[in-house]
């Protein structure tokens, strides 16, 4: 079979098209025929080597995928031959808190991903992929899905009639927006780009900040919510916006961090947070069971992932630029 690695040094140059074995299943194992992939911006640094953590190399990168289980090890039972699966991000979380992760058992770093023909995946990390989704659509779900899936819901405990906020339009904000539109919650997103803005409104968001245009963005959104700030934030930006988003948010409201996309470097005062009385936790993604769930509730929606641009799985290094250049709204995706 065809697969990409990372050889030799990280670095999108340093992506090469190699043969590998056909994998064949072991005792609970599944081979999946991968129809699609999706980036996450962990990919990107894992691939650039600017990730927290390196990983051994040669590797397979990616994480994210859908595909059709071919092949079957002795006592699978929860899925067969001809099934649609999505691949989990974490291989052994299935349920509960977040002691039951190993960091070991991670796809596309530090255990292969999905940038190939085939995988070799444990019964225990696929789920069924909703029916109405096409596998493009489908491939987005493992980890931008789950993780607004898990903040918002698991987590966040999401109710009609919350204010959500969410910064930027890519993958994990845009699926929060639809997810919190679809409990009935109202949603304010932050832009640079007014057209983003508008188009988070045909998606059903309630107003939009472009923090171009207004630097100080919480003060905007406090005024969007009557002084009263909002009740949960998607916090994607790392220690640059947070102090913003602490300011946004209302007293003993939650700030879920997410990602770090404005960089690493910054001052958070802690006194902040207790004077506000804000719960703060990070979100590792999520669980199998949150995966599944978020599955019914996109099921039952009829929700539907969005597509900024597709690309051949070959070309990834042009869409690894792509995604680096920060200008997508909704998800990067790779046809297999």
């Amino acid at each position: 079979m065809k697969a990409i690695i990372i050889d030799g040094e990280p670095g999108i140059d340093n992506l090469r098209l190699v043969e590998r074995p056909m994998p064949t299943p072991r005792r609970q194992e599944v081979i999946v025929r991968i129809r699609a992939t999706a980036l996450n911006y962990r990919d990107l640094e894992i691939i650039r080597g600017s990730y927290h953590t390196r990983f051994p190399l040669p590797l397979i990168p990616v994480s994210d995928g859908v595909g059709e289980v071919v092949a079957i090890g002795e006592g699978v039972s929860r899925v067969t031959v001809g099934d649609r699966v999505c691949s989990t991000f974490w291989q052994r979380w299935v349920g509960g808190s977040f002691d039951m992760a190993e960091p070991s058992h991670q796809r596309g770093g530090p255990l292969d991903g999905l940038l190939a023909e085939y995988a070799v995946l444990d019964e225990q990390a696929v789920v069924p992929a909703p029916a109405h989704l096409t596998d493009l659509e489908a491939a987005t779900l493992p980890c931008a899905g789950v993780t607004a899936w898990h903040s918002l819901v698991t987590q966040g405990h999401l109710k009609a009639g919350d204010t959500i906020l969410v910064l930027g339009t890519g993958g994990v904000s845009i699926f929060a927006l639809q997810f919190a539109v679809n409990a009935g919650a109202r949603v304010i997103v932050t832009s640079s780009s007014d057209e983003k803005i508008e188009r988070a409104r045909a998606l059903g968001a309630a107003a939009g900040v472009n923090y171009r245009k207004h630097p100080q963005w919480a003060d905007a959104v406090i005024e969007l919510t009557c002084g009263r700030g909002v009740d949960h934030v998607l916090e994607v930006g790392g220690p640059d916006s947070f102090a913003q988003s602490l300011r946004a948010v209302r007293r003993g409201g939650q700030i879920s961090v997410i990602g770090y996309l404005g960089g690493t470097e910054g001052t958070i005062n802690p006194l902040d947070i207790f004077r506000r009385q804000v719960t703060v936790r990070g979100i590792p993604v999520g669980s199998r069971a949150s995966f599944e769930a978020m599955v019914r509730a996109i099921d039952g929606g009829r929700i539907r992932p969005v597509i900024d641009r597709c690309y051949p799985w070959t070309d990834i290094g042009e869409a690894l630029r792509h995604l680096a250049g920060g200008r997508h709204f909704g998800k990067i995706v790779l046809q297999h």
